[in-house]
């Protein structure tokens, strides 16, 4: 069985799910690494929260996630990265799959979201590093709202 795993790295959190790559996917858990940088905190949906002292970036936050999946989930293998990255400026209206040249336009949006994309790349290149095999696929925020009507981005 193969399984996908779902990230959104925020400035101060990295949120996480794995899925069974069934049709639909199957959930098996979820959770999150908050205050990244402070006294960071591991909160799975399905077990006990406990304090992560030495996690002060993404990428060791994603390794702490992956030891959390790894205990609960040993069987997991991971064949696909869904990623939440804030910005894809004009040219990335859908969900794509990274490569090293997609990663340095995102880069140069960073200043357009600059308290999220950072993070959010950040957390593409550890999950880059961990699953160098894998699909990674940004979804973006730009895209979801580019569609909408008018009236939906005028009226609360």
């Amino acid at each position: 069985m193969t399984h996908i795993l779902t990230l959104n790295a925020g400035s101060s959190s990295l949120k996480y799910g794995l899925y069974e790559a069934t049709d639909p996917p199957r959930p098996l858990t979820t959770g999150k690494v908050g205050r990244i940088g402070s006294t960071a905190r591991l909160s799975p949906a399905d077990g006990p929260a406990r304090d992560l002292p030495s996690v002060t970036d993404h990428a060791t936050a994603l390794f702490s996630v992956l030891s959390e999946i790894n205990d609960t989930h040993p069987k997991a293998r991971v064949t696909a990265v869904g990623h939440r990255v804030v910005h894809g400026g004009l040219d990335y209206d859908a969900p794509i799959r990274l490569t090293p040249e997609i990663l340095t336009k995102l880069d140069a949006l960073s200043p357009f979201a600059p308290l999220h994309q950072p993070h959010n790349l950040a957390g593409v290149r550890a999950a880059i590093s961990a699953f160098p095999d894998a699909a990674q696929i940004a979804c973006f925020d730009t895209a979801f709202h580019r569609n909408h009507p008018f009236v939906n981005d005028t009226f609360a």
